[in-house]
């Protein structure tokens, strides 16, 4: 998680407004946060393929609402939240199986 940034210098609002900006493709700014380019850096490093890359945001977006929400004190990365998606989809599959995560 980006460590340290729901400070004063990163409240969830911002965060909103920099994924509005993205989803819309309106980033015509040319002057950027730490947390912001962290942020921007790691969506474009997980390489999302353009039929899925906007209900993909979408959910990320809510997923770090509810971070929030729930106490979180830093913002979930993109990369972090499609690791957890990956580890609940794998559980879903482990357990609809049978399999319990000793038999494997």
């Amino acid at each position: 998680m980006l460590d340290g940034i729901l400070d004063a210098e990163a409240p969830l609002p911002q965060f909103n407004k920099l994924m509005t900006e993205w989803l819309k493709g309106t980033l015509n700014r040319n002057t950027f946060r730490p947390w912001e380019i962290e942020i921007l850096l790691d969506i474009e490093g997980c390489n999302l393929r353009d039929a899925n890359r906007r209900e993909i945001l979408r959910r990320y977006q809510k997923a770090v609402k509810r971070n929030v929400d729930r106490g979180g004190s830093s913002l979930l990365k993109l990369s972090e939240y499609l690791e957890l998606q990956r580890r609940r989809s794998e559980q879903r599959q482990t357990v609809g199986t049978g399999l319990a995560a000793d038999d494997e």
